[in-house]
């Protein structure tokens, strides 16, 4: 279906720094995968000149961020650090016979997969580019712009500063926010000294009762599906978590908090999870402006950390909305300076940090797995992703082309502007009906 038609590696425009870079902890406990995304644009674009730009302005932007033109090498426990000695970042032009009509709500499907460049796997670490590109050609004019970004070099918001800046770039304009690239803000200064809490999110996931492992459940069959919900809905899971806060006082439950804990709802009884079964909802969270002093806006790193919500199905099923929001907002609250300081003493003082790496990968036996009993939810709603106009116009949708593994999904906001959500998920296909038919349900 798509047909490769050219290979480029581009190397920085400029001079850039040979050199090592050391990674933060929270570098070293991200997934060794890229993250898989992709750009929709409606056509008619002269396609040559959109790949003459795009190749020219990637040149140039890979000048500020000349980290990802550069290498991972291992250094051993699991760790990894960057050498940027600019090889470059990969390049792919490419064409197809599908339409944008054809990928209907962009659920992640082999055939929006395969407009993301793929990594060999088997080839050497320091052989991997950690910035692949592919533009590729729609039969109707259009055109999908695929990214596979580095997990371990950057987060949700470091990616769209690089995509909006290398944007800004190809329309003709000047960067207008250098990345921050010094991760040893990010470093404890007390390694030595053990960590101050206890640390959910880092311990063994939940297993199904009865189970000695998850290995069962890795291997089963899964689908990646997207589910809608408009404004209004959004809005009513809102007030649904609020009316049944215990402490009216507090500030009221976030939207992700209402969601969130619906979505974590509709799976245990999608799953129909005995009473005493426990359940962890995996989160990520910004820590720019939780850690003390607050980082650079445009940190340029992993600047996530890992949060965890634990309770048990039958608690969550037996109370209202507001029980679930209310334990994401226990998970949220936890993540102090003084907590965020003794996640990374944690890992630090690990003697392997492969066991809490996860490889976004079907079906792989390494690293946590956050599927059933579990589920981990990532919110890119205050992400700024939409706004990669290249010179061509507005993109017309942002999103993940794969999940990975299953319990994964992405909230994301509708191309439609109005405050809408796109939920892409991954379930096992034996629960994906029952979590549609509860999920909608019970709004």
């Amino acid at each position: 279906m798509v047909k490769l038609i050219e290979s480029f590696v581009i190397k920085p425009a400029g001079h850039t720094p040979n050199g090592l870079m050391s990674l933060s902890d929270f570098d070293q406990v991200a997934a060794i995968t890229h993250a898989p995304i992709v750009y929709f644009y409606q056509g008619p674009i002269d396609f040559d000149s959109f790949i003459f730009t795009l190749k020219d302005s990637l040149a140039k932007v890979l000048v500020p961020f000349y980290p990802l033109a550069g290498r991972l090498r291992s250094i051993g426990e699991g760790r990894f650090e960057v050498d940027y000695d600019p090889i470059g970042a990969q390049f792919l032009v490419a064409e197809s016979e599908a339409t944008i009509e054809y990928f209907g709500d962009f659920h992640p499907t082999p055939e929006l997969r395969a407009l993301v460049p793929l990594v060999d796997s088997k080839a050497p670490l320091h052989e991997q580019p950690l910035l692949l590109v592919q533009v590729t050609k729609l039969s109707c004019g259009g055109i999908c712009l695929g990214m596979a970004v580095s997990h371990i070099m950057v987060d949700g918001p470091g990616g769209s500063h690089f995509t909006i800046e290398w944007a800004r770039i190809a329309r003709g304009e000047q960067l207008s926010n250098p990345p921050f690239l010094d991760r040893t803000v990010l470093q404890v200064n007390d390694p030595l000294l053990p960590p101050g809490f206890d640390h959910p999110e880092y311990s063994s996931p939940p297993l199904l009762v009865g189970r000695l492992d998850a290995m069962e459940e890795r291997m089963k069959k899964t689908m990646m599906f997207t589910l809608k919900l408009t404004k209004k809905e959004v809005d009513t899971l809102k007030d649904k978590a609020n009316n049944g806060r215990n402490n009216i006082n507090a500030r009221s439950y976030s939207r992700f908090e209402a969601v969130g804990g619906h979505m974590w709802r509709s799976a245990c009884k999608a799953r129909r999870h005995v009473s005493q079964q426990t359940t962890r909802l995996y989160f990520p969270m910004d820590v720019r402006n939780r850690i003390e002093p607050p980082l650079p806006k445009f940190y340029f790193g992993n600047a996530m950390c890992r949060a965890a919500a634990t309770s048990t199905s039958g608690e969550i099923l037996s109370n209202p909305l507001s029980y679930a929001s209310s334990k994401i907002r226990e998970a949220v609250d936890k993540a102090t300076d003084e907590y965020l300081r003794s996640s990374m003493r944690l890992v630090k003082n690990l003697q392997d940090v492969s066991q809490y790496r996860n490889f976004h990968s079907p079906g792989c036996t390494q690293g946590a797995f956050h599927g059933n009993p579990n589920m981990a939810i990532n919110s890119w709603t205050r992400l700024p992703m939409y706004g990669a106009d290249f010179g061509w116009g507005k993109e017309i949708y942002i999103g993940p082309a794969a999940l990975g593994s299953e319990g994964k999904s992405v909230i994301i906001h509708s191309s439609q502007e109005d405050d809408s959500f796109d939920i892409v998920l991954n379930l096992q296909v034996a629960h994906m009906e029952d979590f549609k038919k509860f999920f909608y349900d019970d709004i």
